[in-house]
């Protein structure tokens, strides 16, 4: 997905937009906890993807107080009505107001509502928050970098795992049926990989990565909204945020790895090699 020219006079701080990404976040989960049942009803989209009320609400939510707070920066939300392929502007928010609605609407705890801001056509500042489970996660107070920019350690020390596949415990999101490129990826990884795990939420397996609970994830078929918070966080942390082909992650990419150095770039291997 193409990045638009910056036309936007508003250059706030990341620090102080850090503050409104929290309070955003925290109207839209503060509503979320707070729904009944018939809000998870679910649906289905064009593409066949489920969908609930509580989507377009917490999203609705969310948009409201950051136009509030910046009302120089647009807000791209995945329940934004868009033409398929329409770029994204090089400063915005990116919103995912439920991450996992699959797991929501089936009443399990892994999904999260994520939301990042994105600068210079790059991930700068993430918070997500999983209702269900009761935790938040967020850039922190230091977001004053330049996008793109990594604070210590660096994405050879970042992490303490495993670094070979091997060895690995990993994360996998948006793999299609066993035929298809991505279902190649997973039979390799089930192979090769020390275990494989398949959470369903894109946001919590970059959070996994954060916090160790895996080793390594990989995203296939990933939009800007799934992963921008994600990607923020996970390179400020220092570490590392692959394509397919072991270049640095871009909006639009088929395929995101992240892990630690050596494990990232021998993940993007394995996927060069399947996913074609």
């Amino acid at each position: 997905m193409r990045t638009e020219p910056d036309v936007g006079s508003d250059r706030e701080p990341l620090a102080r937009l850090l503050g409104a990404a929290e309070a955003a976040v925290d109207a839209g989960v503060g509503w979320l906890t707070e729904a009944g049942d018939e809000w998870s009803k679910r649906r289905f989209k064009a593409s066949g993807e489920e969908v609930t009320d509580a989507d377009a609400e917490v999203e609705r939510r969310i948009t409201r107080v950051l136009r509030e707070h910046a009302p120089g920066i647009p807000v791209v939300g995945e329940e934004t009505d868009r033409e398929e392929g329409d770029s994204v502007p090089s400063r915005c928010w990116l919103l995912d107001p439920i991450d996992g609605t699959m797991n929501f609407t089936r009443g399990a705890p892994l999904y999260a509502v994520s939301l990042g801001l994105v600068d210079g056509g790059e991930p700068a500042l993430g918070v997500l928050h999983a209702p269900a489970l009761n935790r938040r996660w967020s850039t922190g107070p230091d977001t004053d970098a330049a996008p793109g920019t990594e604070e210590a350690p660096s994405t050879e020390e970042a992490g303490e795992g495993a670094r070979e596949v091997s060895r690995a415990v990993v994360g996998v999101t948006g793999a299609g049926d066993v035929h298809s490129p991505s279902g190649r990826l997973l039979t390799a990884l089930l192979d090769e990989a020390y275990r494989v795990r398949m959470q369903g939420c894109m946001s919590l397996d970059l959070i996994g990565v954060a916090e160790g609970w895996q080793d390594a994830c990989v995203c296939v078929g990933a939009k800007p909204w799934d992963v921008a918070a994600g990607v923020a966080l996970l390179r400020r942390r220092g570490w590392t945020v692959l394509d397919g082909d072991g270049r640095p992650y871009a909006f639009g990419a088929p395929v995101l790895v992240a892990g630690n150095g050596p494990l990232a770039r021998e993940l993007a291997s394995l996927c060069r090699a399947r996913i074609r």
